[in-house]
């Protein structure tokens, strides 16, 4: 369906479209899912609303235009052909996810929306396809809380509380543990969050989330992080995004299913191996958004063999596919793999250096595409940085790195202080609970972040290691006072300001400024060279 500002493209993998639009049209999130469907993988159906309707909706002072919910009631249309449910029926309701798209990778810059479709109604149909209470509860209570943040604009830490109330009287891990009953009591308290936060009751008819999500997605263009991250890139602030609305599946189902992100190569040193996070019964946001400890991958492989086998074919077909490194998000649901995006995978210059050179020798690109991939690398300045060698300080604890070298810098808490302490020409370590990408100027303007919760494939910890920044996430170790602006790292309490070193060859944190010894990629430099003399 077309019309003067905006069309509908749809991805259905068992009808794979023969053409595909171009990325700028509908986002580099659907030209992706399009390619992989294409090339017969699995991925959930889908339908894209176009940047175009995001430069429409910005052009009428942020208001839809009336097409949009034609395209809308269209795209749900083909979903229902393509899965057999229908978007707010009774019995076999359908659930979508609400994604954003630009044409350039901004990743965890935009918003993104799980579960829409669900309410009182529907959260019946649903328990009774899947008979799993569990998961149905989990799904609705996700949806309250990301809705009313996401749509509604407000903080999401009182939804947090209520469930860390429900976790902490239980004698729980986490929030993973909680039961059907539990999880129950904290739907009904999370209606009445959101009313108390926004005035406004969480809506109940499937199509008024649908939009209301729409419209916050591209809203999310404007957001001061999704503009500081352009700042950051160079990109054009005119481009707008897509808004992909695709079918739901579940990783929160049961011990079979749960939800990944993988690099199909290493994108801190550029070796060729395996580079996967993963959480058992679990939603993508899960993963990346940085909150939790990531600490299934090493499972994965054990209880679900054919689904790790199956992540390594994929491996190969996505660079056979894209000729680059990629990035991809996926889902297992009972058992069974999808694919829910792919995108060339953001690096360190390090590894971006040493991808390059191995995609050259293993004739996905030629030397010509080689040196025009490395123009805008610093090659000069491209150096690894190690603990010297002797140092015999014990560190205070060890965290998960997400990318390589070493930072030396003050202590701050929030993005302010590091701005500030950078300012004063002192280097920084921003020290967080979790980190998210809406601390992308304190990422930037540090040298070194460390997280006390998180993986490695966060999206800030992608945008950090883009960035250049050493990463260490997930130390349990950490505990932070904010009131008294002061940690526990191990044993030992730190306060602002005071000195940090961290080791991302190993994971360790240390006390002080360690000395270092730096090292520049030799080989592949001098490869480089026999290029240019070629």
């Amino acid at each position: 369906m077309s019309n003067e500002s905006g069309s509908l493209y749809c991805i259905l993998p068992a009808r794979p479209a023969a053409s595909i639009p171009c990325c700028e049209e509908i986002g580099s999130k659907a030209f992706g899912l399009a390619r992989l469907a294409r090339i017969g993988l699995s991925v959930p159906p889908a339908f894209v609303l176009g940047t175009a309707m995001c430069r429409d909706y910005f052009a009428r002072g942020g208001k839809l235009p009336q097409y949009a919910r034609d395209l809308l009631v269209e795209g749900l249309s083909a979903l229902a052909e393509a899965t057999g449910r229908r978007f707010g029926d009774p019995r076999r309701p359908l659930l979508v996810s609400v994604r954003s798209g630009a044409p350039v990778s901004m990743p965890g810059m935009m918003e993104t929306i799980l579960n829409i479709g669900l309410n009182e109604t529907t959260s019946k149909g649903l328990l009774r396809l899947t008979g799993n209470p569990r998961q149905v509860r989990d799904c609705y209570r996700r949806l309250i809380r990301d809705y009313t943040e996401v749509v509604g604009g407000v903080d999401i830490l009182p939804f947090d509380q209520l469930v860390d109330r429900h976790v902490i009287g239980a004698g729980l891990a986490d929030a993973s543990d909680l039961d059907s009953q539990a999880l129950g009591q904290i739907v009904q308290e999370s209606l009445d969050t959101a009313i108390a936060l926004t005035g406004q009751p969480f809506p109940q008819d499937p199509l008024d989330q649908l939009v209301g999500a729409v419209e916050a997605v591209f809203r999310s263009w404007i957001s001061s992080k999704a503009c500081a991250y352009r700042r950051l890139n160079n990109i054009d602030d005119g481009l707008g995004t897509a808004v992909t609305v695709q079918a739901m599946v579940f990783g929160n189902a049961g011990g079979n299913s749960g939800a990944g992100v993988g690099f199909t190569r290493d994108p801190a040193t550029g070796e060729t191996r395996p580079y996967l996070d993963f959480l058992f019964n679990a939603q993508g946001e899960d993963v990346v958004a940085g909150r939790r400890a990531v600490r299934d991958t090493d499972e994965l492989p054990r209880r679900l063999p054919a689904v790790a086998a199956e992540l390594t074919r994929i491996t190969r077909l996505l660079e056979s596919e894209f000729r680059d490194m990629q990035d991809f998000e996926f889902t297992v649901e009972n058992g069974r793999l999808y694919l829910l995006q792919t995108r060339d995978g953001k690096r360190a210059p390090w590894a971006a250096l040493r991808i390059v050179v191995d995609l050259v020798r293993e004739g996905l690109i030629d030397r010509k595409e080689g040196l025009a991939r490395i123009a805008s690398l610093p090659l000069e300045r491209i150096e690894r940085v190690r603990i010297a060698a002797g140092v015999g300080t014990l560190p205070l604890a060890k965290a998960t790195p997400a990318s390589l070298g070493v930072a030396l810098g003050a202590i701050a808490f929030d993005a302010t202080a590091a701005q500030r302490l950078a300012a004063e020409g002192r280097p920084a370590i921003l020290v967080r609970e979790n980190i998210s990408t809406a601390d992308i100027d304190g990422i930037a303007a540090a040298s070194g972040v460390l997280t006390a919760t998180g993986g490695r494939t966060s999206h800030a910890a992608v945008v950090a290691r883009q960035l250049g920044k050493v990463c260490l996430v997930g130390c349990s170790a950490l505990r932070i006072d904010l009131k008294t602006k002061s940690c526990v790292i191990g044993e030992k309490r730190l306060n602002e300001g005071d000195k940090l070193t961290l080791d991302g060859e190993a994971g360790r944190v240390f006390a002080g400024a360690l000395a270092v010894i730096r090292e520049t990629p030799a080989q592949e430099l001098a490869e480089i060279a026999k290029w240019r003399a070629a």
